[in-house]
């Protein structure tokens, strides 16, 4: 897969102090990367560089040419005295038509409140107008700054399996920042943690037997260990939110560690 990012011993200095301390990263095209890391670790330091908001003190950052980026942020402060209704919210994005914005929200399952205010949405449907936002311009890489904060387990579980859908969908890269490791870990193809420097990274399965894993998330006992059974024949949602029964014939479990919230 082409690579659309790379970063090569990138350091960010404050106050004399290391806030990430010679990060080596890639993003592949149609791939999902997650970012996981205490607080203060610097994963919204590097969600900045990523984005190019940042430019580091050291290192190298190399980005596909013309590479389009989605950005879904963490927390979206409107002003709650203006009126804004989904439509409205989506044409401040750019030079979209109503049909385009039409198909953003489809594709997220969320078609039916084009006319709803943004002030009255819940958790969930709040995140996926922002994603349909950031799916707009098409982007190849859809960065997303805790995109299940907020919302409810299963609210989380469907957030996550549409991520995975629109990065099936459009091939794109998708690079998140989350903390519900036992949710994303089934939709998620690397993982790398991060503490100022980055501690350890690979697949979820490598990652949570990993030393620095369990010394920075702990490690339960196994009965508080709650598996993520991924199970094809049980009931998924697709990208309209409605029920699909899957593939009955195979079954995958991932054995994947919780850990608590910081």
């Amino acid at each position: 897969m082409p690579t659309l990012i790379e970063l090569q011993n990138i350091c960010v200095t404050y106050n004399q102090k290391h806030v990430l301390d010679h990060i080596s990263l890639t993003i592949e095209q149609g791939k999902i990367t997650t970012l996981i890391g205490p607080n203060g670790a610097g994963k919204s330091t590097l969600v900045k560089v990523l984005l190019n908001l940042l430019k580091p003190h050291s290192g190298v950052v190399s980005r596909a040419k013309n590479l389009k980026i989605g950005y879904v942020p963490q927390k979206l402060k409107l002003n709650e005295t203006l009126p804004l209704t989904v439509e409205r919210f989506l044409k401040l994005a750019g030079r979209f038509s109503a049909s385009e914005i039409q198909q953003a929200l489809r594709l997220v399952g969320a078609e039916h409140l084009l006319h709803n205010d943004m002030h009255q949405l819940s958790g969930g449907e709040n995140q996926r107008v922002l994603i349909a936002r950031a799916l707009l311009p098409r982007p190849q890489l859809l960065v997303l700054d805790e995109p299940a904060q907020g919302v409810d387990v299963q609210g989380q579980i469907d957030l996550y399996a549409l991520i995975n859908d629109i990065r099936s969908r459009f091939q794109c890269a998708v690079f998140m920042v989350s903390h519900d490791l036992h949710l994303v870990m089934a939709q998620t193809d690397d993982v790398v943690c991060l503490q100022h420097h980055i501690c350890c990274s690979g697949t979820p399965e490598a990652i949570t037997q990993h030393p620095e894993y369990l010394s920075l998330f702990g490690r339960q006992t196994q009965e508080n260990l709650a598996f993520y059974q991924h199970h094809h024949n049980h009931h998924h949602h697709d990208l309209s939110g409605n029920p699909v029964s899957g593939d009955g014939d195979h079954c995958h479990s991932h054995d994947h560690g919780h850990h608590q919230h910081d």
